[in-house]
């Protein structure tokens, strides 16, 4: 067993852990590795967001437009492609993108951005994201319990750890984020949630997160599950998983989530695959670790999850996994055309 902070990323931590250093977890868990010459990432979030049957059907071809441009000199290394209806009613189809290359990610920006840019994306009948993120290696950490496929942006570090310690106890993610060992991730500003009922359609909005938003992506494949644990979790799991991801879309402001969407995997048609995930922005870490502790809906998920893997003795087919990001000001960037004023950071963050 090691350390979910690879030997490069260590310093003398100033900040204690949240368990000794005898810990044993009850069941194995991994990270992602990368070699020590990779310093940040890029992932990136292309939306298109529309209402109606009709514009449904641009908002697929609109979608098949942006990930045909990820087959481009210095595209990502690797992309999903997800479909969720927001609160409002709303359709979303999101390609999200992952580069382990910035410089190449610019490139591949500075040939791509023309359609993006055109005047005409301020006047079709759907909108459009791009929510984009660029965190440094310390900033960052990703867990897995299984290692033969990684997801999200495991996919593109090129490695894997040994079975890891930092992992099946409140506060395990801040343990294993290197930037953590000495400093205690605090947002630059109060938590307030804005709101921009304002938002004019047809319209470019810009928005400039503050120091140290906190970004997790947490999913579940179900794929190759078969009988009771297949039963166990889409009959028990799931259920209290979606109320869980829906309380914090409809009243995440309470607890500091700004933004969450419990998306669906696509294929490259839009038909629904045995994968889902959350992804939801954070005013700060200590926010999202207070609603992990002691909020009834995630103490629900996890209990739930607990029982699980018990009654079938740590033995799961079920692959889950997570990455949590830990933002600068200038890691982030969030751009929204035509979209109604509640989507993503528009909701918590003022224009």
């Amino acid at each position: 067993m090691e350390s979910a902070i690879p030997k490069n990323l260590e310093c003398p931590r100033t900040r204690a852990r949240r368990v000794a250093d005898s810990y044993v977890p009850p069941y194995p868990a991994y990270t992602a590795r990368a070699l020590p010459a990779l310093e940040r990432v890029v992932m990136g979030y292309f939306g298109v967001q529309a209402s109606g049957a009709e514009a449904q059907l641009k908002s697929q071809a609109a979608l098949t437009t942006i990930v045909r441009g990820f087959a481009d000199t210095d595209g990502p290394g690797h992309h999903d492609l997800a479909h969720f209806v927001d609160a409002a009613g709303y359709d979303n189809r999101i390609a999200i993108a992952y580069w382990r290359d910035p410089v190449a990610f610019a490139r591949w920006r500075s040939h791509s951005d023309g359609w993006w840019q055109a005047d005409e994306r301020l006047h079709e009948d759907i909108g459009f994201f791009r929510e984009i993120i660029s965190p440094g290696v310390e900033h960052f950490e990703t867990l897995y319990n299984s290692v033969d496929r990684l997801e999200g942006v495991g996919a593109i570090m090129g490695g894997v750890s040994r079975e890891i310690q930092e992992h099946a106890y409140w506060g395990a993610a801040r343990d294993r984020i290197p930037l953590a060992q000495s400093d205690a991730l605090e947002p630059s500003r109060p938590r307030t949630m804005l709101g921009n009922d304002s938002a004019p359609p047809g319209a470019r909005v810009r928005i400039a997160g503050h120091e140290h938003v906190t970004i997790i992506r947490s999913g579940q494949d179900w794929t190759e599950t078969d009988g009771k644990e297949r039963e166990l979790y889409l009959r028990q799991m799931e259920p209290v998983l979606r109320e869980g991801m829906e309380f914090l879309r409809d009243q995440g402001d309470k607890v500091g989530c700004y933004s969450n969407r419990y998306m669906r995997h696509i294929d490259a048609a839009g038909r629904p695959l045995e994968k889902t995930f959350g992804l939801s922005h954070w005013h700060s870490l200590s926010n999202l670790e207070a609603w992990a502790e002691s909020h009834p809906t995630h103490l629900a998920i996890f209990g739930g999850f607990m029982r699980m893997v018990q009654e079938l003795e740590f033995q799961l087919k079920l692959r889950l996994y997570h990455e949590v990001s830990i933002l600068n000001v200038g890691e982030q960037e969030y751009e929204y055309i035509n979209c109604h004023p509640a989507t993503g950071m528009m909701r918590g963050i003022a224009i």
